[in-house]
């Protein structure tokens, strides 16, 4: 992992952060003459109480920064809890101390649901384990190449009959996409994944190319015919996995059976 390559994804999603946040929001006013979207360098510098010119290094990746200065700048910023974990994750400041999710336990647990889908997915969305219950409604993974076994692949392909609506879930699961993997811009397989959304959907280059973090938030759609509500769950006291979870949407009944 390069720390220059991690500055600089630093210094993008800082500038895009800036980009995004309106005068109005820090309490200053938008006269005609602005032409910058957002706010500009300086008025982030000064309100975070620092050099204009170090603010500027500091978003075209050129300087480190410590945790208590990143801190004022996500402030002025006005991130979220997802969107400041990611800048101090991308600045070094992400705690390496929680153990590898156990993936057998994982995949017995799931293998307990009869009748709720579930997929094991690691920071890249790739699908490390799923259980009968998706098997035998939603799809079989291991029907697709190992290189296609991935969330955003996958819908970009083979789920898209099966979820009409699954826009709206990759967009939701793309800012998770990017928090989770921002921080390794060296990671050969994150690469192959937004070369083949790239080379699969050119027409949403724009996505692939948007830096907007997030954390999943429970999605309801159908799924083949199905009203569903998907749920990310992260075990506690591991790292590196989320289990994926379907069930019936509010209102709706627990489903059973093949596709």
């Amino acid at each position: 992992m390069s720390p220059d390559r991690l500055r600089r994804e630093l210094g993008g999603f800082l500038r895009a952060a800036r980009e995004h946040t309106a005068p109005a929001d820090v309490g200053l006013s938008a006269d005609a003459r602005r032409r910058t979207p957002g706010l500009r360098r300086e008025e982030v510098a000064t309100l975070s109480g620092v050099s204009i010119a170090w603010y500027t290094w500091l978003e075209q990746g050129r300087v480190a920064v410590s945790r208590q200065v990143l801190d004022s700048v996500c402030r002025v910023l006005r991130m979220d809890a997802g969107s400041r974990r990611h800048a101090l994750e991308l600045a070094g400041y992400h705690d390496e101390t929680a153990p590898p999710a156990d993936r057998d336990h994982l995949r017995r647990l799931i293998g307990s649901w009869p009748g709720t889908p579930a997929l094991i997915l690691d920071e890249r969305l790739d699908i490390a384990g799923w259980n009968p219950a998706y098997h035998d409604m939603v799809l079989d993974p291991s029907a697709v190449a190992r290189e296609r076994r991935n969330l955003l692949l996958l819908l970009v392909g083979e789920l898209q009959d099966a979820v009409p609506d699954w826009p709206r879930l990759v967009r939701g699961l793309y800012g998770q996409f990017r928090t989770g993997t921002d921080r390794r811009p060296d990671d050969p397989r994150v690469g192959d994944i937004r070369r083949l959304l790239a080379a699969e959907r050119p027409d949403l280059t724009h996505w692939w190319e948007c830096r907007s973090v997030s954390d999943f938030s429970p999605t309801t759609l159908e799924v083949r015919g199905v009203p569903m509500t998907l749920s990310m769950l992260r075990p506690v006291g591991t790292s590196g996995a989320s289990v994926l979870v379907h069930t019936p949407a509010a209102g709706g009944t627990a489903v059973s059976g093949g596709r």
